[in-house]
């Protein structure tokens, strides 16, 4: 009879212990989001004052700022991470846009403030992967917990579901980059 009462007060604790982890593993997902959301909020704040800074000296180039507002303003109001993550993307493409343009503009590539709202931004962008990669790892290891027997018993009770990755949504941001180091052909004489 005792070990009977022993092997069940030892399921009991292992029960509990088991709960309370997936219950803290959900909260670190969702402190993890947050870390993203708080890169994600600075990125957004920076974005106007960059496009401030260089409307005008780029004034033909209306189109460009116009859609790096555009993806800001749906990043913003994107919920979700795939929803999130696709909205970001699409705004880190409309950035590069503008960054590439930039360099067509010597008064602005000599422009103390673009430079250090580019350097923010660069910040921000170095930020916002580390975020998304701890988020990533703690999602991953909150749905495989999930999963493992025998957790997957109690997880029904911690009303675990699976967190959703933070996934690269656009096929351009998938390309391999081409680099060409090789140097120009001298002109033929």
């Amino acid at each position: 009879m005792k070990i009977l009462l022993l092997l069940l007060a030892a399921a009991a604790a292992w029960g509990v212990w088991t709960y309370n982890r997936l219950i803290a593993l959900r909260n670190q997902v969702q402190s993890a989001w947050k870390q993203i959301d708080v890169q994600l909020k600075r990125r957004h704040d920076l974005i106007p004052n960059l496009v401030n800074t260089v409307k005008g000296s780029m004034d033909f180039e209306r189109s460009t700022l116009e859609a790096v507002i555009s993806a800001r303003n749906k990043a913003v109001s994107a919920t979700g991470v795939q929803a999130t993550a696709k909205a970001e993307g699409e705004l880190t493409q409309a950035l590069g846009r503008l960054f590439a343009l930039t360099e067509n503009y010597p008064d602005l590539k000599s422009n103390q403030n673009v430079l250090q709202l580019q350097e923010e931004l660069t910040s921000t962008e170095n930020k916002i992967g580390f975020a998304r990669q701890l988020y990533n790892d703690t999602a991953t290891e909150y749905n495989t917990r999930q999963m493992q027997f025998p957790t997957n018993l109690v997880a029904g009770l911690a009303k675990a579901s699976p967190a959703d990755l933070w996934e690269i949504q656009d096929t351009a941001e998938r390309a391999v980059p081409t680099v060409d180091l090789s140097l120009p052909k001298p002109p033929a004489a």
